[in-house]
């Protein structure tokens, strides 16, 4: 009963510091930057992660083993992923914009989590054969870690082509707007246009020279967050073939979790090589991250629902 209060109260703590996380990031993104609340999200997120892990830690005492058996406690460890992915650059002393992506994840896995459709899910109950193993938490973790690091890394990649697309259609749209206005006056409006049209690409170019470094670093933090998620992916698929040699005599069985966890691998896979080639251009490798963001969802979250395969112990119905 203590345990279970406790689990409880640390739910709504750590939701509810999201949330004023994200509200932060609204007032920032409307009014401008606040001094007095410049680094309130990092410490909001480190708050988040500390609630997450008293929470991970009070289940797995009073259950007595790992806390990653189910889609509940999965999604859990899903959001205090989002947070330690946050909070390492930020010990680091590293300025990055990872809270924008971060929080609004950790709420949305931890809200999904501590709804009504997971309530049966969340109750303790006696792990299944299979997963009585020393390999659980291996496994587990590392697919969960990867998983939110490869998401992460997606976002940063859809925030880029958004960032790039808008750029370029502003700068064909400033074009068509200066041949239509500029020579349709006479010369001495030809030439007052002209100075103002200067003037004007004169402040659009420290404006692109802005957007261009932005870019530059979602780049390269979408570039090392999908690297550190490959990795973790990559061990976690390894050990998991080890589990279930273990388990079904059988490396691997094209179940379909399987089969979806290979597809998302080999779509950073490819990610990896187009990024990693000079001869592609950045918005060729986030657009390949852009659609492993949906394969990564397919694979973690939409296998569950058929609830089908060795793996249908993860799967849920709707209470």
């Amino acid at each position: 009963m203590i345990f279970s209060t406790l689990e409880h109260i640390l739910t709504h703590i750590s939701f509810s510091v999201v949330s004023i996380v994200i509200t932060i990031h609204l007032i920032t993104l409307l009014v401008g930057e606040i001094v007095g609340l410049y680094d309130s999200p990092e410490k909001g997120m480190i708050a988040t992660f500390f609630c997450i892990t008293g929470l991970l830690v009070t289940r797995w005492i009073y259950l007595g083993h790992f806390p990653l058996s189910d889609l509940y406690e999965s999604l859990i460890f899903l959001s205090w992923s989002f947070s330690i992915i946050h909070i390492v650059p930020y010990f680091k002393k590293h300025k990055n914009n990872l809270s924008a992506i971060t929080a609004p994840s950790a709420i949305f896995t931890q809200g999904f989590a501590t709804s009504g459709l997971l309530t049966e899910m969340s109750q303790s109950e006696i792990l299944v054969p299979a997963l009585q193993s020393q390999w659980l938490m291996m496994h587990v973790s590392m697919m969960v870690l990867g998983y939110a690091a490869l998401l992460c890394g997606s976002l940063l990649s859809v925030a880029l082509l958004v960032i790039t697309f808008r750029q370029e259609i502003r700068i064909l749209f400033t074009k068509n707007h200066f041949f239509k206005k500029s020579f349709s006056f006479d010369e001495i409006q030809y030439i007052t246009k002209g100075n103002n049209v200067l003037q004007s690409t004169s402040f659009l170019s420290v404006r692109n020279y802005y957007r261009a470094q932005f870019i530059q670093q979602l780049d390269h933090w979408s570039y090392r967050v999908i690297s550190l998620g490959f990795l973790f992916l990559t061990v976690g698929i390894l050990s998991g073939a080890v589990w279930a040699n273990e388990a079904w005599g059988s490396y691997w069985n094209w179940d379909p979790k399987e089969t979806w966890a290979f597809i998302t691998w080999t779509i950073f896979a490819i990610y990896l090589h187009t990024r990693t080639n000079r001869n592609f251009q950045v918005t060729n490798s986030a657009i390949v991250a852009s659609m492993g963001f949906l394969i990564i969802w397919i694979c973690y979250f939409g296998v569950n629902l058929l609830g089908i395969g060795l793996h249908s112990y993860g799967s849920f119905t709707l209470t």
